[in-house]
């Protein structure tokens, strides 16, 4: 039971007093950065599914 106690002890202290936590302005610039490349990703995504479909389509009218 001391082990546990003893782990809890310090990874709060760790999470309190070592970690360095970042700040509201480099949060909100790194939620920028995820939003605008998950954008460009999930674009990129539908543009590859949109081409492949419409080429997947013109192939099966050529064959059947």
């Amino acid at each position: 039971m001391n082990k546990i106690r003893l782990y809890i002890q310090e990874a709060s202290n760790e999470l309190l007093h070592k970690v360095s936590w970042p700040t509201w302005e480099e949060l909100q610039s790194s939620l920028v950065v995820v939003l605008v490349a998950s954008l460009i990703f999930s674009l990129v995504i539908y543009a590859m599914d949109l081409a492949f479909s419409n080429i997947l389509s013109a192939f099966y009218h050529l064959f059947v």
